[in-house]
């Protein structure tokens, strides 16, 4: 299983954001956004993500909304702080 990044912690602060969002509380969205920064940690396609993230086009597609909404700034500039 590949080194996950969130804490806890930290989780739980963007958490937050995302319900500020109006992103539903999901279980599955903690392993989205691991699964979008192990992605981008480590520059594979898309499709070799592994499984245990979840599918592939799942991540993607939320990646591209998420992005148009400008969610991912959010959170990234959230992950910069600490």
């Amino acid at each position: 299983m590949p080194r996950l990044m969130l804490t806890d912690e930290l989780w739980s602060k963007l958490k937050a954001i995302l319900l500020e969002d109006r992103v539903y509380n999901k279980l599955e969205h903690r392993q989205t956004l691991e699964g979008i920064l192990y992605r981008l940690r480590v520059g594979c396609p898309w499709r070799d993500l592994p499984e245990c993230f979840g599918l592939w086009n799942t991540i993607y597609r939320r990646f591209l909304l998420w992005s148009r909404k400008g969610i991912l700034m959010r959170l990234f500039k959230t992950l910069a702080k600490n």
